[in-house]
């Protein structure tokens, strides 16, 4: 399954070979900008998630094999958290683990580089890897890429206040 999305925001692509999802994105911001709102946590619940959603952090200790976990509630009042673990914070990349606590089983790792384009222009590589084709295929049909767009929407909106 080669399943390619491309909005005005995100491209998302399944690949073929592996159960990995790939996010790509190029923001007006640099790079240290970009990992301040992955890793400060005030500015993270301000962006995360789709329009409508707020999200309110239990943990996040931005480290090293750190943990983090978050509570994301929507307008219809349910309420779903997430949790990880930072493995590695670096001066342009993230690694982190992702785990949504409705599929406990259900982890991802994922990666999260800053491509630095020069002239105040950065572009996001996101992967996702899970453990099966058929888990993969269902983040795909879940529809993330509503909030992986409304997200980084956020993120711009947060660049044009000056918050970053």
């Amino acid at each position: 399954m080669n399943t390619t999305t491309t909005s005005p925001e995100a491209t998302i692509v399944a690949d073929e070979k592996l159960p990995i999802i790939r996010v790509t994105r190029d923001f007006a911001a640099t790079p240290a900008q970009l990992m301040r709102a992955h890793l400060d946590p005030e500015l993270y619940v301000r962006w995360v998630g789709p329009n409508g959603t707020e999200a309110t952090i239990d943990v996040w200790d931005v480290r090293d094999g750190g943990s983090w976990r978050f509570v994301g509630s929507g307008q219809d009042g349910q309420e779903y958290a997430f949790r990880g673990c930072f493995h590695r914070i670096g001066t342009d990349t993230i690694v982190q683990t992702f785990t949504w606590e409705g599929m406990p089983e259900e982890v991802s790792l994922e990666t999260v580089r800053f491509e630095d384009l020069g002239d105040g222009r950065t572009r996001l590589h996101g992967q996702s890897l899970v453990d099966s084709f058929e888990s993969r295929d269902a983040w795909l049909r879940s529809g993330m890429e509503v909030g992986v767009n409304d997200g980084y929407a956020k993120i711009d909106q947060l660049l044009t206040e000056g918050a970053l």
